[in-house]
């Protein structure tokens, strides 16, 4: 299970309701935070999630309104004699941003918290065990940008119908089975293949920042339960959205309809447009479709 809040969902320009970029994911106990915009400090107060076992970040892009907001968290985070270590994933290009600009505060090397940063590749980042977390590349201008997709693996339950049927008790027995191991029974020798069902319950969502095409981001995004990506401009204005390397809400949707996507979530807007135009211009297409706001809080 994937359960996200959404801290800031606006485009480059912040509004009275809409905060700079930042989406909190939590999994397993571990909590992951995707940008972190101008400002992200105060809404994860103002959300509830607060700071507790927030220990990494993964930034989607390099762009000011995506990374402006980790100066002020890392204060903050020195003020309360945080003993965490922040681990930073982003494309090398991204990183050296980053890094520049907190040399620029607090001087080469130095920081208020003890940071770690990781450059981020195509492949897997991060196996929690319960969930692992994989990046893949995406075109946004001139930048060294990043997608993630979460996923927690598909598990095996006991049959209860197979359970009885073999009359294995309550206890440890079962453990052992659930855990894929035999067990021997009266004699009888129990294979967790005798009372394992078959796989389910994994989940996948996908988290997508600012890009200007969806070509080539369909193998990492197929499935997927969830897919967040922005949706900038709509599609009487897609020349600008050209210009601008975003994308349209059609556009958004049309990539989730084609990719067998459960449900699609739209973020990045611009205060150019009302909610309801973006998402009647989606939901035509993707019927599954929700525009974010901040505070915004999904289950998966």
């Amino acid at each position: 299970m994937f359960a996200l809040t959404f801290l800031g969902t606006s485009a480059s320009v912040p509004s009275v309701e809409r905060n700079h970029p930042a989406l909190l994911v939590e999994a397993a106990g571990k909590r992951v935070l995707v940008d972190c915009g101008e400002g992200t400090q105060r809404q994860l107060l103002r959300s509830g999630s607060g700071f507790r076992r927030l220990e990494r970040i993964l930034l989607t892009h390099a762009h000011l309104d995506h990374v402006l907001g980790i100066p002020g968290l890392f204060s903050t985070l020195g003020l309360r004699q945080s003993a965490d270590v922040m681990t930073i994933h982003g494309g090398q290009g991204t990183l050296d941003i980053v890094i520049r600009m907190l040399a620029g505060i607090w001087g080469a090397g130095r920081a208020p918290i003890a940071v770690e940063f990781a450059a981020l590749d195509e492949g897997q980042v991060i196996d929690a065990g319960d969930f692992t977390i994989a990046s893949f590349p995406v075109r946004h201008r001139d930048t060294d940008s990043f997608g993630f997709v979460f996923q927690s693996p598909a598990r095996r339950h006991l049959r209860p119908d197979r359970l009885a049927a073999l009359g294995i008790p309550d206890g440890p027995v079962r453990g052992e089975l659930a855990a894929g191991r035999s067990v021997v029974i009266a004699d009888r020798t129990i294979d967790p293949e005798d009372v394992l069902g078959p796989p389910s319950g994994g989940k996948r969502l996908v988290v997508i920042g600012d890009t200007e095409t969806t070509d080539g981001l369909s193998n990492s995004v197929a499935d997927a339960d969830l897919l967040v990506i922005e949706a900038t401009f709509l599609d009487r204005d897609a020349a600008t959205a050209r210009d601008y390397g975003h994308l349209t809400a059609a556009e958004a949707a049309a990539f989730a309809a084609a990719n067998n996507v459960r449900q699609l979530v739209l973020t990045h807007m611009s205060g150019r447009y009302k909610d309801d135009e973006i998402l009647a211009e989606a939901a035509k297409i993707f019927p599954n479709t929700r525009i974010a706001a901040d505070f915004d809080r999904i289950v998966v």
